[in-house]
């Protein structure tokens, strides 16, 4: 089933069944991508053995949003 034939599938809903699959939809947006967690999780490891080590510097929040 093509794209088109589910949209049009969707706009023949009524609003009750509309207003559920808009809010599937959306709810299956924001779940979390486990691989994207998993890099940035071992990307936060890095620079905060880094910063404990002493080869990051911080930077004051002033200095972002100042």
């Amino acid at each position: 089933m093509s794209t088109r034939e589910v949209l049009e599938m969707a706009m023949a809903l009524k609003p009750e069944e509309k207003f559920l699959v808009v809010e599937g939809l959306l709810k299956s947006l924001d779940e979390p991508d486990r691989k994207l967690e998993e890099i940035w999780f071992e990307e936060a490891e890095k620079r905060l053995h880094a910063y404990r080590k002493g080869s990051l510097r911080g930077i004051a929040m002033e200095e972002i949003f100042g």
